[in-house]
């Protein structure tokens, strides 16, 4: 392969890379706890627990219903787990409405909350983009 098809690959992968970065959202993301049925979104419907409930952030009107995140964890909010972070990102499906006065902006199933930081934490500072 020659140096300048070789060089374009290069630019072609870190514009891509870029791109992806800039479109993540942050915001933050808490868990809850099973049971995970009734959602608001599908009722007595089991969706798993790769789940999460939307805050107003995301929500729209229910229209979040079904949409899919990849989120990651990129830091601490408090002082109690200064590095709560494992070096993962977790898709959820959204279905559920965490309500007014959410604590974040995705509230996370204990699976998926567990699957990229430490319980322990409780909130998380997260990136967080549509899939």
């Amino acid at each position: 392969m020659g140096l300048g098809i070789r060089a374009l690959i290069m630019v072609s992968m870190t514009i891509f890379t870029l791109t992806s970065v800039a479109n993540a959202a942050e915001g933050t993301a808490t868990f809850y706890t099973p049971p995970y049925v009734p959602s608001s979104c599908y009722g007595f419907q089991d969706d798993g627990v790769m789940i999460a409930a939307a805050s107003d952030v995301i929500w729209e009107n229910r229209a979040a219903c079904g949409r899919s995140y990849s989120v990651r964890c990129i830091g601490a909010t408090n002082q109690g787990v200064p590095q709560p972070c494992k070096d993962t990102s977790v898709v959820v499906k959204i279905v559920d409405y965490c309500p007014p006065g959410c604590q974040g902006t995705i509230d996370l199933s204990q699976e998926a909350f567990s699957a990229i930081a430490n319980p322990d934490a409780g909130k998380i500072k997260i990136e967080y983009t549509q899939v």
